[in-house]
């Protein structure tokens, strides 16, 4: 509120607060199982100095590498099942990853149209999901995102390796067997993972679920979205929604998760003192 406050008495009463001398870009550096996070200040987004790594999809070993599978190989799972998770090997160093990120993937299905939802996570060397209090939702994932199959008509001036741009205009039906080039794009986020982690990618046919999370006191899953879900009969009925979605990998066909990785050296970092979250109605306290 108090961030809010001024920037509204800068410039609706024009108050001369020093608001314009503030850099452009906030946020909050998050580590795992910490309320503490590290308000950060840059002066640019995507950060200076990214460094744009893929994690490649390897169907043949369910997992996520660093380098591109040579062999071509798919993955089949059914739509309105839980899909299938991706795992990448553990890190060798901490890393950062901030920013935004998109998803190539080569997909086809066996109706004439697919959802595809797709949820970014990791993991401790011990198994444990790295999940934050979000808006509503207390078990948020790290970023999510959502592509309809025959939306996937891309605006070739606005889109960006780091963010495809829908234009949402024109509906392609697919061929069920064929194979399409999909571009999603997946929500920013900001981490800090330790040595030993996993970045993991969760892809289903609906909305994500994560077992054994659900808040009797909430009215809704605990699963990411909170009440925003995407269930409704109409607009994804079963036999256009419900069938079997493939996913293809290796030569040819890289499907990648693109990640900012931020170095640890890169000059003109400006950094806050430390923020602990009260976690009451999204309030911090210093």
């Amino acid at each position: 509120m108090a961030l809010q406050k001024r920037f509204f008495d800068h410039f609706l009463k024009g108050e001369q607060n020093g608001w314009d001398n503030e850099p452009r870009v906030w946020l909050n550096l998050r580590r795992p199982f910490s309320q503490e996070f590290e308000l950060r200040k840059e002066d640019a987004w995507p950060l200076e100095g990214t460094r744009w790594t893929k994690l490649f999809l390897d169907a043949e070993k369910g997992s996520l590498d660093w380098r591109a599978p040579a062999r071509e190989s798919a993955a089949t799972f059914a739509a309105d099942s839980a899909g299938v998770t991706w795992m990448s090997p553990p890190l060798e160093r901490e890393t950062e990853i901030t920013g935004p990120m998109a998803l190539k993937l080569y997909v086809s299905s066996s109706t004439v149209d697919a959802d595809l939802f797709v949820t970014v996570q990791a993991f401790s060397p011990d198994g444990r999901e790295v999940e934050f209090q979000g808006t509503i939702d207390p078990h948020t994932p790290l970023a999510q995102g959502w592509l309809r199959a025959s939306h996937r008509k891309l605006d070739k001036v606005r889109s960006l390796p780091y963010r495809p741009y829908h234009v949402h205009d024109d509906k392609r039906p697919l061929t069920p067997g064929q194979v399409y080039e999909l571009d999603l794009e997946v929500w920013p986020m900001c981490i800090v993972l330790p040595a030993g982690f996993r970045v993991a990618v969760n892809i289903a046919g609906r909305d994500f679920e994560r077992p054994g999370t659900d808040d009797p006191k909430l009215p809704f899953p605990a699963r990411g979205s909170g009440p925003w879900m995407h269930n409704d009969r109409y607009d994804r009925p079963t036999d256009l929604f419900a069938g079997n979605t493939t996913l293809h990998t290796g030569s040819g066909r890289e499907a990648y998760l693109l990640l900012p990785v931020i170095p640890t050296d890169r000059p003109g970092v400006r950094t806050t003192k430390p923020i602990k979250h009260s976690g009451k109605d999204g309030q911090i306290a210093r």
